[in-house]
């Protein structure tokens, strides 16, 4: 499950949302169309994403992939990529947020909020030279300004590097 959070950036709802049915093992795609939320009564319910770009497809690695299906082989019966253990439902969300911290905890690590991850997918994606309008898609945001303006640092860096590449090309040029 921390593996295809730090792969794909996706909401925690998201992430608990996911079923079986939601993974393409043939194109490596995760299909995103729900998320799981509390209503105004405090109970655990099945909603449509934040907003309408937060319906999506999203490319996973082929590792991602080998994961999960080595995952699903331990409940096949299950209905969800992610049963909780406890329950065999789905993880709450809030029950991600636990386990996180207790992995996080048991390895002797700072603490980082869950939602971190996302951003870790986010700033390494653009650092790695994945284009913003990629990386805004997979994220599920609006348009492709606001992921810009979230993570400027990293495409600050990459501008950095883009900067130092044109002053070596004009160097040998002229």
């Amino acid at each position: 499950m921390f593996y295809l959070e730090l792969v794909t950036g996706l909401r925690k709802g998201e992430l608990a949302a996911l079923l079986w049915d939601d993974l393409n093992t043939e194109n490596n795609t995760i299909s995103v169309s729900k998320q799981l939320t509390h209503d105004k009564d405090g109970n655990l319910t099945v909603t449509r994403p934040k907003t309408e770009t937060s319906i999506r497809q999203v490319s996973i690695p082929q590792e991602a992939v080998d994961l999960l299906v080595q995952e699903h082989e331990k409940h096949p019966d299950s209905p969800y990529l992610f049963p909780s253990p406890l329950t065999g439902q789905a993880y709450h969300p809030d029950s991600i947020l636990n386990l996180h911290k207790k992995i996080l905890k048991d390895a002797h690590l700072p603490h980082i909020r869950f939602h971190d991850l996302r951003h870790t997918f986010a700033t390494m994606a653009l650092q790695n030279g994945v284009d913003v309008k990629t990386v805004s898609t997979m994220l599920g945001h609006y348009d492709a300004g606001f992921t810009l303006r979230t993570y400027t640092h990293a495409t600050r860096q990459k501008q950095d590097e883009a900067a130092q590449t044109m002053g070596s090309f004009m160097a040998q040029v002229m």
